[in-house]
């Protein structure tokens, strides 16, 4: 019999917009999906943590980040939900996709202070792109919050 995904929850998580001085935005592409998708770190809040925080967190666990700036949280909630053939496997199937709270921050450092190959590596290779471009390379079942992304990008950095 199969499970019924669509009464499971949504995750609560973060996002992080993070440009470099130039106003790229940082993306990486994902060791378990290694087809030419990237995405912005991202995770999940742990038990007690605030959002900025767990973005915090999470970029420093993802790229060994920590020389951050906060520009702006995105006033909304995102929410995207996960396609047929991920439900029941990804988090263990215990969610249907995300609800994240996301912040733009600049990177203060130097491109050298960027180790994707922490602890628990997430990602294969990183890299900065134009804003403009983070719709494109994007896995499909998040392109409407890179979507709306990118426009809050749009109105900070013009």
């Amino acid at each position: 019999m199969k499970k019924d995904f669509k009464n499971l929850p949504l995750r609560k998580g973060v996002g992080i917009i993070l440009l470099n001085k130039e106003n790229k935005v940082f993306v990486a592409k994902r060791i378990d999906n290694p087809a030419n998708f990237w995405q912005m770190p991202q995770g999940g809040i742990d038990d007690g943590e605030d959002y900025l925080s767990a973005a915090f967190r999470e970029l420093e666990e993802e790229t060994s980040i920590k020389e951050v700036e906060l520009i702006k949280e995105i006033d909304e909630t995102l929410t995207y939900e996960l396609p047929k053939h991920l439900l029941g496997i990804i988090w263990k199937g215990k969610y249907k996709g995300q609800k994240q709270k996301w912040f733009v921050m600049r990177y203060l450092g130097t491109d050298d202070k960027i180790n994707i190959n922490t602890r628990k590596p997430e990602f294969l290779d990183w890299k900065w792109i134009e804003s403009e471009m983070i719709t494109e390379v994007v896995v499909d079942f998040k392109l409407e919050v890179y979507k709306k992304l990118k426009f809050q990008i749009k109105k900070i950095i013009n």
